[in-house]
């Protein structure tokens, strides 16, 4: 190589090399030159001796050229990991669930079904997460299964990693509890012909259309308001295991369910109209609410109805009674719902009763500031103590159709200092929660974050999406 080229080669090696470490600079030191060469050019060019007075030499150099046969063999002589994700199914024995994964395997899957913690994997109920490990001839390296911490109390903060690894000519399984981590999604959606359905196609969990139910319900009746074309964006968290979005319950009721956590903030377009709210916790006292992004809340001391979604089937008037067959007072309100759906407190407050009640059948009686308390009866599943405290929104049972009921519902009563009231008229003049004055800088800076993230939400058109 002429001395010339070796020069221009170490040059470019340094160039390259300054680059690398400093591109800023670099980008900087282009443009001031480029700059500089564009008021100058003109005076230095004419002391630039003649390109074609210049010698000229030709330089010729053999490349070596790859040889394609070594590439190919070398690629066939490397191992290729294939890894592969499914669910567990009611009916998968430790074959089909390897031959679902793509692995061909009679040692994994008598390890399967022999050892104590690798059977599992396909014992309890199905839907556990599992990602398979496996080489280009289906032999298994590793199994990874996901599934609900084992402990009640950890279920909305852990889950349980079972791991099955090759080792040697054998395997090796091991058990673990890991903490869950909140990823932060985004979504929007159209109203085509109900929530649920707009929800479903945008990819958005139930949870969190049921949150947002929530949110909105004081600006919005979702059952006579709703109108095709109506859009809504949402900015959620979504519940991962080792960064995989999890696909079962984290409780059993509330807004960490189906995987979903917390609904962040939300934008409604209803008929014209856009309502925003966001999700804020103090810090002080550790309640959290939703509040429009003025500041004003959302929520008032009682909701307006135990459960999520309901209808009505007797209201808080004179009706022919089904069993004693005689006009009487209807002291409450009675919501017709499947045996087994969710019942919640409407506000916070203390358990003053909860069992047997005669014609009440399973019985939840729950205290509330100001003389006031509520009823909750014929329930199938209590799921609360008496003297326990809870926070308006808390899971407290099921519907059921136990003492004198006729069909699964839920007997509602709201009570002033031992007189009956309509619960709906209370809770439409309950007093709103106000946001603390020690908040309001904390609450700001929340909102200012919350817009951002809507804006692209409501870029999403259709889908969801993690941050």
């Amino acid at each position: 190589m002429s001395p010339v080229l070796q020069r221009l080669q170490t040059a470019l090696s340094q160039a390259e090399a300054f680059a690398a470490r400093y591109p800023r600079a670099l980008t900087g030191a282009v443009v001031t030159a480029l700059s500089g060469f564009a008021v100058t050019a003109f005076g230095i060019a004419p002391l630039a001796p003649d390109a074609s007075s210049l010698p000229k030499q030709q330089v010729v150099e053999q490349l070596p050229s790859l040889d394609v046969e070594d590439q190919l063999n070398e690629l066939a002589a490397h191992d290729l990991a294939l890894t592969r994700a499914e669910a567990t199914r009611s009916s998968d024995t430790p074959d089909s669930l390897l031959r679902r994964a793509g692995a061909f395997d009679p040692d994994a899957a008598a390890f399967l079904r022999k050892d104590p913690l690798a059977r599992r994997i396909l014992q309890g109920r199905a839907g556990k997460m599992v990602h398979l490990t496996a080489d280009a001839s289906g032999r298994v390296e590793r199994l990874v299964a996901r599934f609900p911490a084992e402990r009640s109390e950890q279920l909305g903060t852990h889950f349980t990693r079972l791991t099955v690894e090759r080792v040697g000519q054998g395997f090796r399984s091991s058990l673990a509890t890991a903490p869950l981590q909140a990823q932060v999604r985004f979504g929007s959606g159209s109203i085509r012909t109900s929530l649920f359905a707009a929800t479903d196609d945008a990819n958005i969990p139930d949870a969190i259309a049921s949150q947002m139910a929530d949110m909105f319900s004081g600006d919005i009746d979702f059952h006579r308001e709703l109108r095709k074309g109506d859009r809504f964006s949402v900015v959620f968290e979504s519940m991962t295991a080792d960064g995989e979005p999890i696909t079962w319950n984290t409780t059993d009721g509330g807004p960490s369910s189906s995987g979903a956590g917390r609904l962040i903030a939300g934008e409604f377009v209803n008929n014209g109209r856009t309502y925003s709210a966001v999700w804020f916790r103090d810090a002080v006292t550790g309640k959290g609410s939703f509040y429009s992004l003025d500041g004003t809340s959302k929520r008032r001391a009682f909701l307006s109805s135990p459960m999520e979604f309901s209808r009505i089937t007797s209201g808080f008037a004179m009706r022919m009674h089904p069993i004693l067959n005689s006009w009487r007072q209807h002291n409450g309100v009675d919501y017709g719902a499947p045996t087994g759906t969710a019942v919640r407190t409407v506000g916070d407050g203390v358990v003053e009763q909860a069992g047997w009640n005669a014609g009440f059948g399973n019985v939840v009686q729950i205290r509330h500031a100001g003389g006031r308390s509520t009823v909750y009866a014929h329930l199938s599943k209590i799921d609360v103590k008496k003297g326990q405290r809870v926070e308006q929104g808390q899971l407290i049972g099921k519907v059921g159709m136990t003492g004198w009921a006729t069909g699964p519902h839920l007997h509602f009563e709201f009570r002033v200092n031992g007189r009956h009231m309509d619960p709906r008229a209370i809770a439409k003049a309950s007093e709103a929660v106000v946001l603390p004055a020690h908040a309001k800088g904390t609450f700001l800076s929340t909102v200012a974050s919350v817009k951002t993230q809507l804006a692209v939400a409501e870029s999403m058109d259709g889908v969801s999406s993690a941050e």
